[in-house]
């Protein structure tokens, strides 16, 4: 706002140019008949370009309607694509845990291991594997974290492939019939638009 620049000015209109072609979109939520909790996460490892900084973004679901979702630019530069995804899979493990503690206390408890998808094996080997290696003693904190809910069978990490990707979405730009195919996976839809 201090120094605005016509890049600046061409994203605003890029901006209001998508909200005007998405007025009436909006997520359906379905009785499912469940209260499983899922969610996705994912990160691009040094996505921008000024600062190497990554982003991280997650969905969660429960009982099969979208509830939540993020988007944030890590704190620190990761040294690799693994330790970005770890940290990702630590932020939307919290977010897990605070979605079945939140059921718990409105009376509807899930008795269900949650899942995780990620489409980083490296990153879920590391949850999984109870032996600690000194080239992850950055992520120590992290690994602690997840790799007690592993454990405890509260989560399980399951592979997804990049391409069905819920998380990507918030992550980076994707192309058109990618970034609408999930949008519709979300549970997103416009009922303006023509049948």
């Amino acid at each position: 706002m201090h120094a605005p620049t016509i890049q600046h000015l061409g994203m605003v209109k890029r901006i209001l140019q998508y909200l005007k072609g998405s007025i009436g979109c909006g997520i359906v939520m379905n009785n499912n008949g469940h209260t499983n909790i899922m969610g996705y996460s994912d990160s691009d490892w040094a996505g921008n370009a000024l600062d190497r900084r990554s982003t991280t973004g997650h969905c969660m679901f429960v009982g099969g309607n979208l509830v939540s979702w993020k988007s944030k630019k890590q704190n620190v530069v990761a040294r690799s694509s693994a330790e970005v995804e770890y940290r990702a899979m630590t932020s939307a493990t919290c977010e897990l845990v605070w979605l079945k503690h939140l059921l718990t206390d409105l009376g509807c408890p899930c008795s269900i291991t949650m899942t995780l998808y990620c489409d980083n094996q490296a990153a879920m080997h590391i949850a999984s594997n109870p032996v600690f290696h000194e080239r992850n003693k950055h992520i120590e904190v992290d690994c602690d974290y997840i790799r007690q809910q592993v454990q405890s069978k509260l989560i399980a990490t399951h592979y997804v492939r990049t391409y069905d990707q819920l998380a990507d979405k918030f992550t980076k730009v994707l192309p058109s019939t990618q970034f609408h195919q999930l949008l519709s996976k979300l549970g997103s839809i416009n009922p303006l638009d023509p049948a």
